[in-house]
């Protein structure tokens, strides 16, 4: 049976807190828009599309309890800055500086590097969302060597609906696409003691996508333990929506 190192497994811990980070961001993205605190701005008789104030915006994080004082809330937008998220809207500034400036989500002016890692986190997202949003019994609590796990899925179950969904044309590539999967911290083994394979073994996706990131989450290595929402698609319940789409998709 195919196994995975400790290697493999410190790569995917490193892509999944990136994943955290690009989650976050995305989330904060769409609560300023919704402020208007990201807006069409004129500075020297030229307009900057979609961009916020610097300094404006660390009065928000403070106004929202986001961030406790004015040099965290820095702390916090730099995170998002050192992993292209925002930018500086000429890229003048390498650093998120408390001042009259104008930055951008790199999304809203397509600017957002798509790598390799990026792709796959994104295509992990849109596939966590189509199953949740799916009425399925793909995610269950099962047994695996007599110990109970929840919300896993069946490897050769999972591969079954992905080609029905039409995510990839044959077994052999879509079970290659389970072990990206796993290779950038979208899903794992419940016991991290197995690769990706066709068969009967149990996976889990290691995010929920849906659930609401504290800014301050980024200053800090995130918990495995927090506690999931009533309303969380981990829960095995109807999901309900709170707010609109959150997926870096959109």
């Amino acid at each position: 049976m195919d196994g995975i190192g400790t290697t493999m497994q410190k790569k995917a811990a490193e892509l999944e807190r990136l994943a955290e980070v690009l989650v976050t961001g995305e989330q904060l993205r769409l609560r300023l828009h919704e402020a208007k605190v990201i807006k069409d701005r004129r500075h020297h008789l030229r307009t900057y599309p979609n961009c916020f104030v610097a300094k404006e915006l660390i009065d928000w994080l403070m106004e929202h309890k986001e961030a406790t004082d004015r040099d965290t809330a820095i702390k916090i937008m730099q995170k998002l800055l050192d992993q292209s998220v925002i930018h500086h809207v000429c890229d003048e500034h390498r650093e998120f500086k408390d001042m009259k400036l104008f930055y951008r989500f790199r999304k809203d002016d397509g600017t957002f590097p798509l790598d390799n890692e990026a792709k796959v986190f994104m295509r992990g997202q849109r596939i966590y969302e189509k199953l949740m949003n799916t009425e399925n019994n793909l995610v269950q609590t099962r047994e695996e060597e007599g110990v109970s796990f929840e919300r896993t899925l069946v490897a050769s179950e999972f591969i079954d609906w992905l080609l029905q969904e039409g995510e990839m044309p044959t077994r052999e590539e879509t079970e290659q696409l389970g072990r990206r999967l796993l290779e950038h911290g979208i899903i794992q083994h419940v016991t991290n003691k197995h690769h990706f394979v066709d068969g009967p073994l149990l996976y889990q996706f290691r995010m929920n996508f849906r659930r609401r990131r504290r800014l301050m989450e980024l200053l800090h290595e995130r918990s495995r333990s927090i506690p999931e929402s009533y309303d969380s698609p981990f829960c095995l319940r109807k999901q309900h929506s709170d707010g609109g789409n959150t997926s870096f998709l959109s």
